[in-house]
């Protein structure tokens, strides 16, 4: 098994689907946990060190921080709609409640500043299109610098990918500090639609690539609903979603630069595909979701 993949099931913490922390991940800056509320049973999370998003992946929740508090309405399915989200500081005590089960994504950096905690609302959530043809996709660019800049560290967005589509194409790195990218760890955490293109199941599966142009790094992997591939360094991409079966994943960046960003490089060899997409129209199923719900 790679190092690099952790199915799910190998990033369990009691309960909670995934713990995956710089350390755990050999790095230094990005994390990722995704807790599971009971209804009625609130959770206390200490952040520590780390800054983080709530981002809930299904159901709604309240957090409460510092004084305050914000209601996330959620979502039935990460295929059903974009999210409502909040904003929680590094040394701080979140308490999360729900009166329904509820999945709650909490992507994390650790970081140097403490600013106030934040709400984003769903309606404010800018949703693209990106790229053209069968390599269309949805961007959901919640937690991006430019559209959300209250972190220090962090950097967050969501993707769908229609079934059958490709997406993360071409393939791209963000490993050194040059005119065209900076240093980023980054997580990416999948949902696979089953057949109803809505309830994330392991009856589908998508693909991944990450590799590196010395040939040190060269994976190439199956992913199903719940599992995390990390991205230490080297050009990552395509995702593909097999016919029948949308991908979902949550990206989650961090890395030392002072000021945030996501800027990266293509792998030269595939660049050109962009210029193609001039030709080709977009896939009429993108967007699949808006913060009103799912497109017909």
């Amino acid at each position: 098994m790679s190092a690099l993949h952790r199915p799910r099931g190998t990033l369990v913490d009691g309960d909670d689907p995934v713990l995956l922390t710089p350390d755990s991940a050999g790095w230094t800056y990005t994390g990722l946990r995704v807790l599971s509320l009971q209804a009625g049973q609130p959770r206390v999370v200490s952040t520590g060190e780390f800054e983080a998003f709530v981002l809930p992946l299904s159901g709604g929740c309240v957090v409460e921080v510092d004084g305050g508090w914000f209601e996330l309405a959620g979502r039935d399915s990460v295929f059903s709609r974009v999210t409502d989200f909040a904003y929680v500081p590094r040394d701080a005590e979140v308490k999360l409640s729900s009166s329904q089960d509820c999945e709650v994504a909490l992507p994390m950096a650790r970081c140097g500043r403490r600013l106030a905690p934040a709400y984003g609302p769903a309606e404010q959530v800018p949703v693209e299109v990106r790229g053209a043809g069968n390599a269309t996709r949805q961007v959901n660019n919640f937690g991006v610098p430019g559209v959300w800049d209250h972190a220090d560290k962090l950097n967050a967005c969501e993707l769908i990918t229609p079934d059958g589509n490709w997406s993360s194409y071409p393939p791209h790195k963000h490993d050194e500090a040059s005119e065209c990218e900076v240093v980023n760890e980054e997580v990416y955490y999948f949902r696979i639609a089953g057949r109803d293109q809505v309830r994330p199941s392991r009856e589908g599966f998508g693909l991944h690539r990450t590799y590196t142009a010395d040939g040190e790094l060269d994976e190439d992997v199956a992913v199903r609903d719940g599992d995390v591939f990390l991205i230490p360094r080297g050009y990552h991409g395509p995702c593909v979603a097999a016919p029948g079966y949308p991908m979902y994943y949550l990206n989650v960046l961090a890395g030392p630069a002072e000021q945030r960003s996501m800027a990266f490089c293509d792998d030269p060899a595939h660049s050109w595909v962009r210029d193609s997409w001039r030709h080709q129209a977009e896939d009429r199923r993108c967007p699949v979701t808006t913060a009103a719900g799912r497109r017909a």
